[in-house]
């Protein structure tokens, strides 16, 4: 009874930042993504009887702190649905760094959601899925389907999952992503959304959100760059606004990340297309065509305080290893 799958992580446009429930992580707004093919998460699980309790590695790590208690909540989850009550083996490991805002417990819990699953012997279908991801990682459920994917916030567990609005090869976008701290950031994102309704800000953002995710999703749908890096923009700056005017406040930005943030915005005004996106880190997103994908990368590298880039393109649904 073993399975071992591979999701990739994904970037929000639309940013998911609280919730309306946090046992079982139903956003209080929607939220758009786009899966990144060269990045990914691959964990295996094996259901073992001779185990006396669930048991967790990351990259070579052995958890059991916070981490195992959400791991064992979907192998929990799984149990219940397949109707066995073994223990299982989890290992995972990330081609990325872990925990520096670059998604990495999305395509994480995507991976063991498949994983689990299947190990378990259920075959449970996209939205299923999609749900079962969700509950681990809130936007593990935008990494299930392929491509560009849209979350319905709807407010209960049943329509609340994500799917594909567009195919990773409907639009060559590319994110170079500048990484200016590979290092695991001090306040998770799970803290984060529980601390978002402190912020007098975030019911502004929620309200209008819907408006948000409809220029979004017709900018996807059109390959509209210009009216995808204005929202995008204005949605990633909004999210930040939240954190930073929470109780107590959250600034994940580093000086390198608004140096980033403004070298975009003047590349943007001499007619580079190009534009950023902040998630919950100091690490800056920056999406441009294919076409001046490599232009962007060499001179993001050469701005102060860039470690390293990453260069992924859209990238398709969670998968078992061997399919």
């Amino acid at each position: 009874m073993q399975a071992t799958a591979i999701a990739h992580p994904n970037i929000a446009f639309i940013k998911y930042w609280g919730d309306v429930d946090p046992d079982l992580h139903i956003p209080a707004n929607g939220s758009i993504s786009m899966n990144l093919r060269e990045l990914y998460s691959r964990t295996n699980v094996s259901f073992d009887p001779s185990l006396h309790h669930d048991q967790f590695s990351l990259d070579g790590r052995h958890i059991d702190d916070d981490g195992l208690q959400r791991v064992n909540s979907i192998l929990g989850r799984v149990r219940k649905m397949a109707g066995i009550n073994t223990f299982a083996s989890v290992e995972s490991h990330n081609n990325f760094p872990t925990g520096a805002g670059i998604a990495s417990s999305a395509s994480g819990f995507a991976a063991l959601s498949l994983a689990a699953s299947k190990a378990a012997g259920l075959d449970l279908d996209e939205k299923a899925l999609s749900r079962l991801a969700r509950t681990g990682s809130g936007s593990a459920c935008r990494s299930i389907p392929a491509g560009f994917v849209e979350w319905q916030a709807a407010g209960n567990d049943v329509d609340s999952y994500a799917f594909s609005i567009a195919p990773p090869e409907h639009w060559d976008l590319v994110d170079c992503i500048a990484l200016v701290s590979q290092d695991e950031k001090p306040i998770s994102s799970s803290v984060g959304h529980s601390l978002a309704k402190t912020s007098l800000l975030q019911p502004a953002r929620v309200a209008d959100a819907p408006r948000r995710l409809d220029i979004c999703r017709e900018a996807i749908l059109h390959r509209d760059f210009n009216a995808l890096a204005d929202v995008v923009e204005l949605d990633s700056n909004l999210m930040h606004a939240v954190m930073i005017t929470s109780t107590p406040p959250m600034l994940y930005w580093q000086p390198a990340t608004v140096t980033i943030m403004q070298a975009v915005e003047s590349w943007r005004k001499v007619g580079l297309m190009v534009c950023y996106t902040v998630d919950a880190g100091p690490n800056v997103h920056v999406l441009c065509s294919r076409e001046v994908s490599v232009e962007v990368a060499d001179r993001l590298q050469k701005l102060s305080g860039v470690q390293k880039v990453l260069v992924a393109h859209p990238g398709g649904p969670v998968n078992l290893e061997n399919e």
